[in-house]
């Protein structure tokens, strides 16, 4: 029997051959092959310490969470110690590729002599990098406002005065070798040049929301397959920025700019239950991008009515040249119904629901891999995971259709999610998706502020925007069982921004409506903590003022609602007092 304390997809993986991981786009993420070794993330209490020896290393986080990189062979014998609460694999995150100052209503609060300009204030941004040369991110007299730039690819730390002296070097090449961290794709500096960028390459015209904030920088790692960062990487950045605030002694924001489709999307994964705690230490702020699934046809769900025997099918088009695709289904562990899976051909497989464990079927050339999960002692949602592998070349194309066949049901509400947008061929999608409740994790998280998108120029909700869940939802209050996300909307559409190299160049999607938020945060921040108006000012309380004094936004009639939550931000309402 699996490990109860071990996550369902990890206990897959450990339970899978090595050509099932292989040819899996999820379950080797995390493993170490050359070594077989694993680095998996752990809820415990007391003193872990102990464990630290020649083949197991610990590397203790914040607030009871740690990583631990051990032999495959040791992974049952740590969650049989008292210490471990739970253990999960690390997953991929993605990110989620914006006049927005003026629409949030943030210009009446920084013009003048006496406005906010988020100084004495750190945003943390954890991301692809930064182009630290950009003028954006120097003072007037060149120095860097970059206090501490991580790389974890290179796994090297640069300072300010590390920066500063690469920023005297005479050419581009020379700055590289004294400080050879370079954002490649451009993504973090994007993010970083809307919460805080000033504006020197412009003469002020493009200048961020918190121009005088100083910023903590991580570039994210890359591991081997795919080359995205994991969940793993983010919790040791956001471990490493607020460690760093705290002995700064000076509040943070720190801006989250990307996502996963993996898990039950009700807050109960240990990244998710990381955040919330995070979330409580220090003077902080997390801001994350709601995600940009919304539109993509990857989500789909049903309910069923208790008592009735009707049965349900979801249909899911598979494109064609798919090397692997995998699916996630969750429901209430209370409810109990078959499933059958009919592929493309006609060929039917029945999947044996009332054992949890790992099954294995083939049908149309293609392998499926199955594990039947039970609830995990923070949830009482199950997970049935699917993963299509091929035995030749690619998955076979088609539709395939999951018939759901109700045996005794009690809550009745079941919801299926696809991976995320990026790693998936556009036509492979359910037919009859469902928008709600495709927020990425960890948006889902509690205690974050949760920021979808919108468009200035008509006023109107992005389509692509990643939706949550209101309380008045009935998904929200039978299954997901959460409060309002996203908590609101900001720009997300054609917003111009710094790009790599100098200049500016504009862009599209959540991880960019994120940091008008982060920005907004800091400067109510160095209102109330900096200036002393009110040295509370962090935390959940940000997350009241700014849904308070969020706008309504053309179209929406309701508030809260699971494309906008509260509606546009609007910094000069959400400030507790008139400003001015």
């Amino acid at each position: 029997m699996d490990n109860s304390k071990i996550e369902n997809i990890l206990n897959l993986a450990l339970n899978s051959t090595t050509e099932e991981r292989e040819k899996s786009d999820n379950l080797n993420v995390g493993y170490n092959a050359a070594e077989n070794t694993w680095e998996v993330i752990v809820k415990y209490n007391g003193d872990i310490s102990r464990l630290q020896s020649e083949v197991i290393q610990v590397e203790e986080l914040l607030a009871g969470y740690a990583i631990i990189t051990l032999p495959e062979g040791l992974i049952d014998s740590l969650a049989e110690l008292n210490e471990i609460e739970y253990i999960e694999k690390p997953k991929r995150l993605f990110f989620s590729v914006i006049a927005g100052k003026e629409a949030s209503c943030i210009l009446p609060v920084t013009e003048g002599m006496e406005g906010l300009t988020g100084r004495g204030c750190l945003i943390g941004i954890i991301d692809s990098g930064i182009d630290y040369a950009n003028l954006d991110f120097r003072t007037r007299t060149g120095e860097s406002r970059i206090l501490y730039l991580w790389d974890q690819v290179l796994a090297e730390e640069y300072t300010k005065q590390q920066i500063d002296e690469a920023l005297a070097a005479p050419t581009r090449e020379q700055q590289q070798t004294l400080v050879p961290s370079v954002d490649i794709s451009g993504h973090g500096t994007a993010v970083a040049g809307i919460a805080a960028g000033n504006g020197n390459g412009s003469d002020g015209r493009f200048s961020g929301v918190a121009p005088e904030s100083e910023l903590i920088v991580v570039k994210l790692g890359q591991p081997r397959e795919g080359g995205f960062p994991r969940t793993t990487e983010l919790m040791r950045a956001i471990t490493y920025v607020i460690r760093k605030a705290l002995e700064l002694e000076r509040p943070v924001v720190v801006n989250l700019s990307f996502g996963n489709t993996y898990g039950a999307h009700d807050g109960t994964s240990l990244l998710e239950r990381f955040l919330d705690n995070v979330s409580e230490i220090g003077r902080s702020v997390v801001c994350v991008g709601s995600g940009n699934e919304a539109a993509s046809a990857g989500h789909y769900a049903g309910t069923f009515v208790p008592g009735a025997q009707v049965r349900q099918i979801v249909e899911l088009a598979v494109a064609n040249y798919e090397t692997t695709v995998n699916v996630q289904l969750w429901k209430n562990y209370a409810d109990i119904f078959l499933i059958e899976v009919v592929a493309p051909s006609g060929e039917r497989r029945q999947i044996p629901v009332k054992t949890s464990g790992r099954y294995t079927f083939t049908a149309d050339n293609t392998q499926l891999l199955i594990y039947v999960g039970e609830p995990v002692p923070y949830s009482v949602n199950q997970e049935i995971y699917i993963d299509f592998l091929p035995e030749n070349i690619y998955v076979a194309s088609g539709v395939w259709r999951f018939e759901l066949i109700p045996h005794d049901i009690r809550v009745g509400v079941y919801t299926f999610y696809l991976p995320s947008s990026s790693v998936r061929n556009v036509q492979t999608r359910f037919y009859g998706p469902m928008p709600e409740a495709t927020l990425t994790i960890p948006s889902t998280a509690r205690r974050v502020i949760t920021v979808g998108a919108y468009d200035t120029t008509y006023d109107s909700y992005a389509d692509f925007s990643g939706r949550g869940y209101a309380d008045t939802n009935q998904l929200a209050q039978t299954f997901l069982q959460l409060e309002v996300k996203p908590d609101l909307a900001a720009p997300g559409v054609g917003i111009v921004t710094t790009a790599v190299g100098g200049g500016y160049e504009a862009v599209t999607g959540t991880s960019f409506a994120t940091p008008f938020v982060t920005g907004a945060a800091a400067l109510m921040m160095e209102w109330g903590i900096v200036r002393g108006n009110d040295p509370f000012l962090y935390g959940e309380k940000v997350k009241a003022y700014l849904r308070r004094g969020a706008k309504r936004i053309r179209g929406e009639s309701e508030y809260p609602n699971s494309r906008v939550g509260f509606g546009a931000l609007c910094l000069e309402e959400s400030l507790p007092v008139v400003f001015f």
